[in-house]
């Protein structure tokens, strides 16, 4: 039949019952079911002998394993919150009762306060807000603590942090953060480099901080894998210990298909620290054949594993499943099972990244540093998977080209366009211990109270895929917590007690250590009321960043409404310094300025009728303006480009003086290499410090000073815009600088002894050089006391030695030395030999860091010590004065100096602290008699110089007739 037709005789048509259509058609049905039997009766035995004939191999199960390992998503157990006991929990810790506290959550984006008790055991939360006594009645030992209404948060989670593999002290056999081996390098891991020894561990608890992602450094575009730690360390002592929630492929293992899978972590950096790998096009191209080779792996293993569950083994006989220990991890970033902390600040490298998760198709978990995010949101949320969370620092920019454009405002703007914001340290750029403060100051220019909180709590904790265990207070989370002295987000809050898993890391000698003393008011307890911004915030948007920062000047008369207190400078008193009053909210009062100069105050001022300005400072205050030390400002621009700065002086030790100089110490003046107008001139002019002395000193986190001689210093205004405006240069000489101490840890080229730098400081005193030259007539008038000498020094024990030779000059000359310690971070240990030879301490920075041998024996002050250096050194009668570091730090002056005083539990009152940020750096530095008592005068609208509700508004000049409107 086959489907021919055959033809019919007419005998047989004739006999037909059916007509013909029909007939074919039922032949057509019929044919077509047999041929659809047929082939099905075919296929069943052609399967059937495929089954037969397929030789599963003894590894089947495992493949299978494997393969179905792949889809597995990370994330806690469904009931991870119900668990019983935390898999950190140390046998013996004591359950714990907070009573009475102010409990901020972390619950309901950040709003959640409860008002209760927080019960912890075995290593977790187990209830918050009203606890019966039933829950731990038949526990046993139970310690009370009671927190007097006093607020408690999670503890702090540190999403950047290197701690652990950049150790303090630093030292060159201790660092572990970057790797010289190429720009791409996602096997390498940050806990195969963790030391336990770092000291910066207990620092960081006493802040408040209990978890951290560790990270590698930023020299390679993928770094390597991080790992968050927990800061505590535990009965065995092993870094591995300290992991919270160590992914399986930490020791080789596969998956347990029995228990979720954990999220990993990876570093990736783009931009200018991969500049020994090339340029950016170079670092795109690493990134992407990279990916490439991780997506090649991904699809093979895809491939294999559809043959393998397909049940075709035999087109996989002699292979092996693909993977690589190399790129294993790569692939996991595809297959999207690695939370991605991306170094980026430039606009063009999150645009290059972000066009990256889209070709290769993986998420972003947050950006760090990301100076630039805040101008390219749209950009951000374009991001592969969802748009990742920014993680940056509040005022710290300007450091390098890439950070140039970063804005105090960015946490706020990046907020209100819906992105995640984390604040971070980046350990040791900042010291984790003050993540804290962070928080604060993103809250002090514009960042909601619960999203400032958030930043440094759930937010990164979310961000890193932990948020079901740390940086939030919950049932069933891990029993991470801290007991502050005052509201968190106030300048200078302190944790009175921080528990990890449940055990006391701060806190157990509260009788020995004060903390909190001179905070008793209401208003410590509150949330900090801060300045309104929108103008300035609006002003950065529109100018990318760079908005104009010169002020209006004002020539005429301005008047001052609502003025709450006043300050004037008066050298007949012993700070220099005046209360001239304080209404101690009483009646506000007029202050009458006319050509800079006060003119009238009280309540009946009539020169405010021709008044050319009105300013309402709404109870603020007017007080001599501050003054800021140590740091390049003035002197370079953008600290990371030698082409915005002087550049390196000539060190004798090092090379021979060109003898076209014709000096042999190769001494030279600040003088001669100032620029005015630079950014953090300007922003530190604006925050209130209108005076800066800068020498040629430059020590940063990662090298020490250029030169043995650091130069003869300069005092200048920060707003002025040249070095002929009047009243620009204060003094052109201020001060003989010099720096002695052991080598910087990272330092390449050869540093001379500290025996060599002392010998030849007293051969120098002593008339080792003739004074037709610039190191001979300076050095002699050091040793005459005719300019003060400034001594850039840490430690204790080379300090003692300078005290020695400072006696042995002055008994040879028959002089008396104006001799200056800076930096000083052991000064504390010699307190009263330093007060004995008058010598004058400037503790920069006033928050100390063991960041290298000459400075590791710190006072690290509440709640690890009862005192600071500056109380110390304070109570012995030295004359103490507060520097920075870093030009960008200026600006932050008045932050500074009130959380130092703040930190002395009251034995350092208003008046002091306005000191030691003004006249006695003026005395110490011998420029008092220069600025004299037409000093720069700043009103602060909302509070103080030292209050987080005040702004700095107008800056008055008596001395060069002006007031200059901000």
């Amino acid at each position: 039949m086959g489907g021919a037709e055959l033809p019919l005789t007419n005998t047989a048509r004739s006999r037909s019952t059916h007509p013909r259509p029909l007939l074919l058609a039922l032949c057509a049905v019929v044919a077509t079911a047999t041929f659809l039997a047929y082939n099905a009766y075919l296929s069943s035995i052609t399967a059937n002998a495929t089954k037969r004939v397929q030789h599963v191999p003894l590894k089947a199960q495992r493949i299978l394993a494997q393969c179905a390992a792949l889809q597995a998503v990370p994330g806690p157990p469904e009931n991870f919150l119900a668990r019983d006991t935390s898999d950190r929990f140390e046998p013996g810790t004591r359950p714990t009762l907070i009573r009475n506290a102010t409990l901020w959550t972390g619950a309901r984006n950040g709003t959640e306060i409860v008002y209760g008790d927080v019960y912890m055991d075995r290593g977790i939360v187990k209830g918050i807000g009203y606890i019966p006594q039933a829950l731990y009645a038949g526990v046993g030992d139970v310690e009370v603590i009671d927190a007097g209404r006093a607020w408690v948060t999670p503890g702090l989670v540190d999403l950047h942090s290197h701690v652990g593999v950049f150790s303090a002290p630093f030292l060159r056999g201790a660092q572990d953060v970057n790797s010289g081996h190429g720009p791409v390098l996602p096997w390498l891991r940050s806990i195969d480099g963790f030391n336990t020894h770092d000291d910066a561990l207990e620092l960081a608890i006493a802040g408040g901080v209990t978890s951290v992602q560790v990270l590698p450094g930023s020299a390679n575009a993928i770094g390597g894998q991080a790992f968050i730690f927990k800061l505590r360390k535990t009965s065995d002592r092993s870094p591995t210990s300290m992991i919270v929630e160590p992914p399986h492929t930490l020791n080789g293992s596969e998956p347990d298909s029995s228990r979720p899978l954990r999220w990993r972590h990876m570093k990736q950096a783009c931009g200018e620290n991969l500049r020994r790998y090339g340029n950016r096009m170079d670092s795109m191209w690493s990134f992407r054949s990279a990916y490439n080779e991780a997506r090649k792996i991904k699809y093979a293993q895809d491939t294999f594993c559809a043959k393998a569950e397909a049940g075709l083994w035999d087109q996989l006989e002699g292979e092996d499943f693909p993977e690589s220990l190399q790129w294993e991890a790569l692939v996991d970033v595809l297959r999207g099972r690695v939370k991605i902390a991306n170094h980026c600040y430039e606009e063009v490298d999150l645009d290059d990244i972000v066009r990256l998760t889209n070709e290769f198709q993986f998420p972003i978990a947050s950006f760090h540093h990301a100076s630039e995010a805040w101008l390219v949101p749209d950009v951000l949320k374009k991001t592969w998977g969802g748009t990742p969370a920014i993680a940056i620092f509040a005022t710290n920019h300007r450091y390098k080209r890439e950070s140039y454009r970063g804005s105090e405002f960015a946490p706020r703007v990046l907020a209100d366009n819906g992105i995640p914001v984390v604040m971070k340290s980046d350990h040791p750029v900042l010291n984790s211990r003050y993540l804290a403060y962070e928080a604060q100051q993103a809250h002090y220019y514009g960042l909601p109270p619960h999203l400032a909180l958030l930043s440094v709590t759930a937010m990164p904790a979310s961000t890193a895929g932990m948020s079901h265990r740390i940086g939030i207070l919950r049932e069933g989370a891990d029993a991470d917590v801290v007991l502050w002295d005052t509201h968190p987000l106030q300048l200078g809050a302190t944790p009175r007690k921080v528990w990890i898993d449940g055990i006391l890391q701060v806190g157990a000698d509260q009788e020995a250590i004060v903390i909190g003393k001179g905070k008793e008011d209401r208003e410590f307890q509150e949330t900090p009321r801060v300045p309104n911004w929108d103008k300035e915030r609006r002003n950065a948007v529109k100018w990318e960043g760079l908005p104009p920062l010169t002020p209006a000047k004002e020539n005429g008369r301005v008047v001052f409404h609502n003025v709450g207190e006043l300050w004037v400078r008066d050298d007949s008193d012993e700070l220099g310094i005046r209360e001239v009053f304080n209404t101690l909210d009483g009646e506000l009062v007029d202050v009458v300025v006319d050509g800079g100069k006060i003119s009238c105050v009280g309540k009946h001022c009539m020169g405010g009728i021709n008044a050319n300005s009105v300013i309402d400072l709404r109870g603020g205050s007017i007080s001599p303006s501050l003054m800021t030390f140590g740091s390049p400002i003035g002197i370079e621009e953008i600290a990371g480009e030698v082409s915005t700065g002087d550049g390196a002086t000539y060190d004798p030790f090092k090379v021979e003086v060109p003898q076209v100089l014709g000096d042999p110490g190769g001494l030279v003046m600040a003088a001669d290499a100032l620029q005015f107008g630079t950014r953090n001139a300007h922003i530190a002019h604006r925050a209130g410090v209108t005076y800066a002395t800068s020498s040629l000193s430059k020590t940063t986190l990662f090298a020490g000073p250029s030169s043995i001689f650091a130069g003869l210093s300069v005092t200048f205004r920060t707003g002025a815009a040249h070095a002929l405006e009047r009243g620009a240069i204060i003094k052109h000489i201020t001060a003989l600088h010099v720096v002695i101490g052991r080598a910087a840890p990272y330092s390449t080229t050869p540093w001379a002894s500290v025996s060599t730098q002392i010998a030849t400081l007293r051969n120098l005193l002593l008339n080792g050089q003739p004074t037709s030259t610039e190191t001979g007539k300076w050095f002699k008038k050091a040793a005459q006391g005719a300019i003060p000498l400034v001594i850039e020094v840490g430690s204790a024990d080379i300090m003692a030695t300078l005290i020695n030779l400072k006696n042995n000059i002055e008994q040879a000359r028959g002089s008396f030395m104006k001799m200056v310690f800076a930096g000083a971070a052991e000064a504390h240990l010699l307190a009263d030999d330093i007060a004995n030879a008058n010598i004058g301490i400037i503790l920069q920075p006033i928050r100390p860091f063991p960041n290298n041998w000459d400075n590791h024996r710190i006072l690290a002050g509440p709640p690890v010590t009862n005192e600071t250096s500056l109380t110390v050194l304070t109570d012995a009668g030295v004359r103490v004065a507060v520097g920075v570091l870093e030009a960008w730090q200026a600006g932050n002056t008045g932050f500074d100096v009130q959380w130092a005083a703040l930190e002395t539990n009251g034995r350092i009152d208003r008046k002091q602290a306005h000191a030691l940020v003004s006249t006695n750096l003026e005395k110490l530095l011998d420029v008092d008699g220069w600025i004299g008592d037409d000093g720069d005068l700043v009103a602060y609208e909302g509070g103080s110089a030292f209050d987080f509700s005040s702004k700095v508004v107008a800056v008055a000049s008596p001395g060069r007739g002006v007031v200059e409107l901000l």
